[in-house]
């Protein structure tokens, strides 16, 4: 465990081409298959997307885990996109409590990452900006997305595997 409140790191190497992991981030609609949501457009480096929370895809477990939120609305506000290398967009973390108005709360910043590695493609996933987060949710939204995070990299994982065939 790390002594950071601020910065979540998560790192996995896939076993597919960069391009293919490229494609799986920086698509909007290939995106929400493993990630578990619908996105009501393409990613648009400054522009703000809305997404709506619906079971992955790509894992059924996961998928019952995500089940109490589905329907939850929020933006993506997408910040910089660099094939094939780097995305980065900015959302209000766990937020999830119907009713709530996350509006006026900072956002963090979730940013990917990827790196040629001898064994396929090295994914670095960070979200930063947790300690502007108010304090009465900071924890456990840190608490959530830290185990959020290690989820979503076996996610993308499991995504890459049962749509090799067809790229």
């Amino acid at each position: 465990m790390t002594d950071n409140t601020d910065r979540i790191e998560k790192q996995v190497v896939l076993k597919a081409p960069r391009e293919r992991v490229w494609q799986a981030i920086s698509d909007a609609r290939r995106f929400g298959i493993w990630f578990g949501v619908e996105i009501a457009g393409p990613f648009v480096a400054g522009e703000r997307v809305s997404g709506r929370l619906v079971p992955t895809r790509v894992d059924e477990a996961l998928a019952r885990k995500q089940a109490p939120y589905e329907g939850t609305v929020f933006d993506f506000f997408v910040e910089r996109i660099e094939p094939p290398r780097h995305f980065s967009f900015r959302w209000h973390p766990c937020a999830v409590e119907p009713g709530a108005d996350y509006s006026k709360e900072p956002t963090t910043l979730i940013v990917f990452t990827l790196e040629e590695v001898p064994e396929g493609t090295r994914l670095t996933i960070t979200e930063s900006g947790f300690d502007q987060v108010p304090l009465a949710r900071r924890a456990a939204a840190f608490a959530a997305n830290e185990e959020g995070w290690r989820e979503q990299l076996r996610l993308i994982e499991k995504y890459l595997e049962q749509t090799e065939q067809s790229a």
